[in-house]
């Protein structure tokens, strides 16, 4: 969120940006930790369409931006086994065609032949995206990196934000373990970290970090090249391939806020129990690798995007919820709008404003993993 804001309001010509890292490189936190699916398949209209506009920009990243990212779109795949999600999936089905976007229902029949290695035991049908797949995260802020460095950015890791300056309700500046910086204009992107960060401002910011974990496996030879994104709804459980293995996740209902990032033994046995059951080639593959990384979520699974009412010169682009990687293109153009313009004009993002939680107008994303 950081470096496409960054590389967004530089593009504009804004040749006084300064983005803050406290760690010693970009992307080593959620982004670099997520498993780096770009879907269009959501619940709300508002998410369909950040989609479809964050979405090409990751296809024409590599032209844009001279960055390749690894670039897969294999499609997403949400396996059903519960009729009430059923019921859900085939009207938002409908919606995104009505919006344009090219999602396909499936029968178990087709299911198996899109991934022969799942057990459909108890699937009912399945929604299909084509144009769905995966990026690689890292690559994807490099690019946004370089990016914004040579369009004038100042872009500075080990540098820790410890308080914000406010005075006559309006932002002053940020102080940080190196000095102060004297600013009138502020941007919210520390991701799990977020509620942190608008405490100093004196704001309440509700996004809560949660832990979520990935497995990588070693070599399956039987795995697809063109292995979709596979995701089993109703256990967030999910799988894609990774190299000549694959990375799957599955996350913990009962998981409790928190910055803890060690992996949780207990919930990964859990955890690949239920993989086992869905992918059952899986017990022929060696552990390669495993982690745990931070979900930001905020109380009705959207964003908190553009401008904060109650803090002039503050702007918030937090609490995706787990899909903030595939919209973080869109959000960064969208962000540098409503700083530049006043108001963000590619796509009306109003519903997205802090507001709506003192207002009542939060609408719950259904499609959460």
């Amino acid at each position: 969120m950081g470096v496409s804001t960054a590389y967004h309001l530089a593009k504009r010509g804004c040749d006084d940006v300064l983005l803050l890292e406290r760690e010693r490189f970009f992307g080593t936190q959620a982004t670099g930790k997520c498993a780096g699916g770009i879907r269009h398949q959501f619940g709300t209209e508002i998410n369909v369409r950040l989609s479809k506009l964050s979405l090409p920009m990751l296809y024409r990243f590599e032209e844009e931006l001279e960055q390749p990212i690894d670039l897969k779109l294999c499609g997403y795949v949400f396996l059903l086994t519960e009729p009430e999600d059923v019921d859900v999936f085939r009207q938002n089905a409908e919606m995104h065609r009505r919006l344009g976007v090219e999602t396909e229902w499936l029968e178990p029949s087709e299911i198996a032949e899109l991934a022969p290695l799942i057990d459909l035991h108890g699937v009912w049908g399945a929604t299909f995206n084509p144009n769905d797949g995966l990026a690689d995260p890292n690559s994807v802020v490099q690019g946004y990196v370089s990016g914004a460095g040579r369009l004038g950015a100042s872009l500075m890791t080990d540098v820790e934000v410890i308080d914000v300056l406010v005075e006559g309700g309006r932002v002053k500046g940020v102080v940080t373990d190196q000095g102060t910086v004297s600013t009138p204009v502020m941007v919210n992107a520390a991701g799990p970290w977020a509620g942190v960060v608008g405490e100093m401002a004196g704001l309440n910011i509700p996004v809560v970090p949660l832990r979520r974990q990935i497995v990588v496996t070693g070599p399956i030879p039987e795995v697809l090249v063109d292995f979709p994104f596979v995701i089993d709804f109703a256990r967030s459980l999910y799988f894609h391939r990774e190299g000549e293995g694959i990375l799957t996740g599955m996350s913990n209902p009962n998981e409790t806020p928190g910055f803890d990032q060690s992996v949780d033994k207990d919930w990964e046995l859990v955890h690949l129990g239920a993989a086992l059951e869905r992918m059952p080639v899986l017990e022929q593959a060696g552990l390669a690798s495993r982690w745990a990384g931070l979900y930001e979520v905020s109380p009705d699974a959207h964003p908190i995007l553009g401008r904060v009412s109650q803090l002039q010169g503050c702007y918030a682009i937090n609490g995706f919820s787990g899909h903030g990687f595939m919209h973080g293109p869109a959000c960064g153009l969208l962000l540098a709008e409503e700083i530049l313009d006043g108001q963000a004009h590619t796509l009306d993002i109003s519903s997205l404003y802090l507001d709506r939680f003192q207002e009542g107008e939060a609408i719950v994303e259904y499609n959460v993993v």
